[in-house]
């Protein structure tokens, strides 16, 4: 595919030649999602290598920059005349793993069919960054030259960061990448409620995450002999049982305050607008859970003797998300009234307490957000929401104090099946939706120009 040229091939006879802009998205998230860059191992160079020269194509000053040769990144600047503000366009270029079982096409092939895009990545999230590239692409074309740098990140390491080759590595090492404002993935998902109104999410902020490594102590035995009252997976399994079906305390930041009043929730107490605000949507009624609460999630379980000694220990292993503001006392707190008493044990934090920043809607960049919404979507409001898993959105906040949102539109495709898809079989979004997602970049790229 061609795509500076806007050409793509076609899956099936007869199928309609697709309008420029639709073929160069399509095309380019296409070349990007046959690119296996599974996490692990990676090897994302060379999608960055794919993306640069698509970029020099359109004019664009682009550099490969990292400390692992397969993993490297791209940075591709459109320089401004330092005016205007400056804006970060985000996007990673790993996926996770997709072992072939229950997907019914194969999920590096890139597949066109009835209207989707199926393939690693569709979804999470070469469909954005292809949408971001070549909103890029076609504002350089333009010739117009912004008033504040515009900038592209097209990161690794993402959906791991165990590596230190991403974002968490280039905001360190590179500090002229500094922006006033991001856009990167998170929101953009069309919500019909149930009082008829419309909004679109958009990722203000995200939790702090850590992982736990809760240690159950019991009494050492010979198996054949069992001490039932003192036998450690006895007590692990009523932990786990405890953690599960614990309610975290409730706490109501002002982030969720703003979502409230963004949705129209009628005045109250915070929990019977919670309840308002759920039972407008089932993905709220998901969301809001995770957006009020700490969550300590078991996902491991590991012993250390031979079959015939009942251990005096076994470890679990858990995810944490804390809510902002949230500490390591705060997590040692909430662990001890989840498991109870009875419970012998003890908490390692495997790694530091990190996240939990929050960007402003009162921005430059909130606005434009909100003038193309009432264009494409007349009537509909912009909701926002605190993310309960993690992305790079985190590093340029905490770094540079960057006001970063998450926001792709996702009008098309419905969204239990764009939820659902994410790091599932058959992920897919509606091609629709990807040009959708290049226009929206194209009219904040040329908003930017002009502020």
């Amino acid at each position: 595919m061609d795509a500076a040229a806007g050409r793509t091939e076609s899956d099936a006879p007869g199928q309609p030649v697709l309008g420029s802009l639709e073929a160069e998205v399509v095309g380019l998230a296409r070349d990007l999602i046959r690119m296996d860059t599974s996490n692990p191992p990676g090897n994302e160079t060379p999608a960055a290598e794919f993306l640069a020269g698509y970029l020099r194509e359109a004019g664009i000053e682009v550099e490969l920059t990292g400390t692992d040769p397969a993993r490297l990144n791209l940075i591709a600047r459109i320089p401004g005349t330092g005016e205007g503000p400056s804006l970060m366009l985000m996007a990673h270029t790993d996926v996770v793993p997709a072992p072939p079982t229950n997907w019914t096409v194969p999920p590096f092939d890139a597949t066109l069919r009835d209207g989707y895009l199926i393939g690693r990545g569709a979804v999470d999230m070469k469909n954005e960054l292809a949408a971001r590239a070549v909103a890029m692409a076609n504002f350089a074309r333009s010739g117009v030259r912004p008033r504040g740098d515009l900038v592209l990140v097209a990161e690794s390491d993402e959906e791991r960061n165990t590596a230190d080759v991403g974002m968490s590595w280039l905001v360190r090492e590179r500090p002229d990448l500094k922006c006033d404002f991001a856009l990167n993935e998170g929101g953009g998902q069309l919500l019909e409620l149930a009082n008829g109104r419309q909004v679109m999410t958009v990722s203000v902020g995200e939790k702090k995450v850590t992982s736990l490594r809760v240690r159950i102590k019991g009494v050492s035995a010979h198996a054949s002999v069992p001490d039932r009252e003192n036998n450690t997976l006895l007590s692990v399994s009523k932990a786990i049982q405890n953690l599960n079906s614990h309610d975290f305390e409730l706490q109501v930041s002002d982030s969720v305050r703003a979502s409230l009043d963004a949705i129209g929730a009628p005045p109250g107490e915070d929990s019977q607008r919670l309840a308002w605000m759920a039972a407008q949507h089932p993905v709220l009624a998901d969301l809001l859970p995770v957006m009020t609460r700490m969550t300590i999630t078991p996902t491991g379980l590991a012993t250390f003797e031979p079959s015939n000694v009942i251990p005096p220990f076994a470890d679990i292993t858990c995810d944490c998300r804390a809510l902002p503001g949230q500490s390591e006392d705060e997590v040692r707190r909430h662990l001890a009234e989840a498991i109870g008493e009875g419970i012998d044990y003890e908490v390692e934090f495997l790694e530091p307490l990190e996240g939990g920043y929050e960007s402003p809607t009162e921005t430059g960049l909130w606005a434009i957000c909100e003038d193309y919404l009432e264009e494409r979507c007349p009537g509909a409001t912009l909701l926002p929401m605190i993310t309960p898993g993690f992305t790079d959105s985190h590093w340029v906040r905490q770094a540079f104090g960057t006001v970063a949102y998450g926001m792709a539109p996702v009008i098309a495709t419905d969204v239990n099946i764009y939820l659902d898809s994410m790091h599932g079989a058959d992920e897919r979004l509606m091609v629709a939706d990807l040009v959708d997602m290049a226009e929206f970049h194209l009219f904040v790229l040329n908003r930017f120009a002009a502020a």
